[in-house]
């Protein structure tokens, strides 16, 4: 609530409140009186109005990376030609049509693509990758400070504020990391879910 709608809204009160002991005092009641209290419980009323409407929510900004590292892009030579052109392309749309900062490609025991922020570290997946591989389902922490094991995806790019980890095969995964606390939305997900899908010919 900012300081112009709590004057608003004091003030509305204050000329409410009057006018009420106003019209219990009246002795008389006349068609003049009746009017001028009509109008002003109209006034009041309008003023408290436009305090309320003034009124802005105060949000708590999501905590958004801070990037320590630089942009780059790696693919393995291993890829055939047609399959390098697929996994660019698709790198290119998530990072340009989506929140994301970053994306890894796993396959067995080893990196095969990473484009956007990267790092030089290796990667290496742990439960949480484990965990999407058992249930053959993308796993989405929307806020990794309150997931066990973020540090996971540390390699990846420190202190990732959102990853969503899609299993792609048997030993593979497409790890797709966030600008920001919950910026990826239901149809990023549902894209993202059926890309890996359509990639996973190449990772059999």
């Amino acid at each position: 609530m900012n300081i112009s709608s709590n004057i608003s809204i004091t003030i509305g009160l204050i000329m409410f409140g009057l006018t009420l002991i106003n019209a219990i005092t009246i002795n008389e009641l006349s068609p003049v009186i009746i009017r001028s209290e009509v109008i002003s419980a109209l006034t009041s009323m309008t003023i408290l109005l436009i305090g309320y409407i003034q009124q802005t929510p105060t949000y708590k900004p999501n905590s958004k990376l801070t990037i320590n590292a630089k942009e780059g892009f790696y693919i393995s030579d291993e890829l055939t030609q047609e399959e390098k052109n697929e996994l660019a392309w698709g790198t290119h749309m998530i990072l340009t049509a989506t929140a994301s900062v970053t994306v890894l490609i796993y396959n067995k025991g080893a990196t095969i693509l990473k484009r956007g922020i990267i790092s030089e570290e290796i990667f290496k997946p742990g439960n949480i990758c484990l965990a999407s591989k058992q249930k053959s389902k993308y796993i989405s922490l929307v806020s990794t400070k309150f997931y066990p094991g973020k540090e996971e995806f540390d390699t990846i790019l420190k202190d990732l504020p959102a990853v969503i980890v899609l299993p792609v095969s048997s030993d593979c995964w497409l790890i797709v990391g966030g600008w920001s606390e919950r910026c990826f939305t239901k149809s990023d997900e549902i894209w993202l879910e059926g890309w890996s899908k359509k990639i996973s010919v190449i990772f059999k």
